[in-house]
This record gives structure tokens, sequence and C-alpha cells, in this order.
């Protein structure tokens, strides 16, 4: 070997270990992340530049040639034991660890309100911060999470949570009225669940949803109000029974006995059946039901057809 190959060898060797050492040191840095994160769908470039946007200690050109040696991130909630662990570690958890997941149901009819508390209880978190997040990140008071079971990570805090939620929703509801609709106008389809969920909260069954449905656009067109005991089972409200009292003493905009028009929100959470009877009513005279002794509501075009039906 001459002199000149020689040197070239050791430089060869100290670059090489100036990398590995850069490297190892690059790997023991501690970091800070969430205890409980979700790895989106897609390539390991996507996936990092993703989780880049939401957290400035990671490196995207680096984080993802390391990934590319570890092993592929897997899609979906990831449980990375603490909040504070080395760069070596998060990787690692991202290509190998899961979180364990928990059913919560939202039923349709529903109101937020009952449902953040449902959260609390059986997710152990704050009911104070899941309704401060609510509010910051929904476009409406109640109605906007899709019914549905939900696997929700054990040990995720409360802001991801709602975030997931409202996110997970805002694609159902892009779906749905792309599919009913052929667009997404998010403030169209606001008023349109308003509707939706007057008619969630009547109807005895889905068979009448277009039914209480035509009821609903007939009393509009005319500006009649609604006059529903549905839209009083708002919020904390949602079980509470409606009375003769209740109606006098409650003066919000949620009180169709009230005021013309419908609620300012939603009233609870809608399924895809009273979304489609609101934007598809039945072709009907209709302006007054009531429920007979079977449940099911009986239909009329007058008052006096309407006071016999009670009668009856």
């Amino acid at each position: 070997m001459t002199k000149s190959t020689g040197q070239i060898f050791f430089i060869i060797i100290d670059i090489s270990l100036i990398t590995i050492c850069s490297l190892l040191f690059y790997l023991i840095q501690p970091m800070t992340t969430q205890k409980v994160i979700y790895v989106p769908q897609g390539g390991i470039g996507r996936i990092i530049t993703q989780l880049g946007i939401h957290n400035s200690e990671i490196y995207v050109p680096l984080d993802k040639a390391l990934l590319s040696v570890m092993g592929r991130p897997q899609t979906g909630w990831i449980d990375m034991g603490r909040q504070r662990l080395s760069k070596a570690d998060f990787l690692y958890n991202l290509s190998h660890a899961k979180a364990a997941l928990r059913p919560i149901t939202l039923i349709p009819g529903e109101t937020s309100y009952i449902f953040l508390q449902q959260l609390s209880s059986e997710l152990n978190l704050s009911a104070g911060e899941l309704q401060k997040h609510y509010r910051e990140l929904s476009p409406l008071e109640d109605g906007w999470i899709v019914p549905n079971t939900y696997n929700v990570p054990i040990g995720i805090d409360a802001k991801s949570l709602i975030t997931h939620l409202i996110n997970t929703s805002k694609r159902s509801h892009e779906a749905l009225s792309n599919e009913l609709l052929g667009e997404f106008d998010e403030r169209e389809w606001q008023k349109l669940l308003v509707i939706a969920s007057i008619i969630q909260k009547e109807s005895a069954s889905v068979e009448e949803m277009p039914l209480v449905s035509s009821v609903i656009h007939n009393r509009l067109k005319i500006n009649m109000r609604l006059q529903m005991d549905g839209t009083l089972n708002y919020g904390r409200f949602s079980h509470v029974r409606v009375t003769s009292q209740r109606i006098k003493e409650d003066n919000s905009l949620y009180n169709t006995y009230l005021y013309k028009g419908t609620p300012p929100n939603p009233v609870c959470a809608v399924s895809q059946e009273a979304i489609k009877a609101a934007a598809n009513p039945a072709m009907s005279d209709y302006l007054y039901f009531v429920k007979g002794d079977d449940g099911r509501h009986i239909f009329s075009r007058t008052y006096q057809e309407h006071l016999n039906n009670i009668k009856k």
C-alpha cells in the first residue's frame, strides 16, 4: 500500500467513524411526543411528513431513511409508552408498537354533551377538557360527530381524541354530501344536519323519517312554527321529558314552540337515514303528526284532523 493510498484508507475510516458516531448520538437524543399518536395510511415519506407537521423534533429525510431500515410504520394508533423517550425508541415504536383499543359507541339521537360525559367516564378523561376541545374544534355545537363505534386507544389525551373524532366525521360528511348532493358545501350541509337531527328525535322508525321530514319542510315553507318536542331534548336535556311547563320556561332558540324556523344547531347526532330523509322528504301536504298506541305516528293535513287523531 502506497503512502497516498494509506492516507485515503484512514480518511475513509475516519469519515465512517464520524458518521456512525453522529448517527448514534442522534439516536440517543431525547425527544418529546404524545403518549398515543395516530399513524395515517401511506408510504414512509408521507407518514413522516405528516408526523413532522405536528412535531418539530421529527427530521423528515433522516427519519425516513432510518425507518426504511427499521421497518414500515404500522397504520393506526401507536402507544409510545411515555411522552419523553429517545429518538431510537420513537422510531422503533413506530414500526413495532400498537395501542390497546376500547370500543366507544355514539348512537343516533344522542347529544354531544352526553357522549362526552360517556367518554370521560369510560376513558378516565376530564369532561371539562373534552368539552373545551369540542367547542374549539367542532364547527357545530352538536350533531357533527357521526354516530358509529369508534375504537379509541387507551391512554389518548382529550385533544387528540376530539381531533380524531371531528376529522373522521368530516370525511364521512364530505363523502355522504358528495353522494347525495354532488358536492360538499359545509354551510349548506350544516343546515341539512339541523333538519336531520329533528327528524332523528321525532321519528318512531326509519321508515317514517321521510314523512316526518315532509312535515318539517311543509311547515318551514309556510313560515309555521315547527312546535316539536324533540328540539327541546338538546344538550344535557337529551333524556329529559318535555312537559308543558318546560315548553313555557325554556327561552332558548331550541324552543320551536316559541321561535319560528329551525334551531341554530343540530340537537343530536344523526344517522345517514335521517340525513337522506332531510335531503329527500316524502311528497305530502301533511302538517301534523301524533304518536299512536302502537308507537307509530299518525299524520294529518289539517288541525281538525290532528285533533281527531289525538282523541282517537
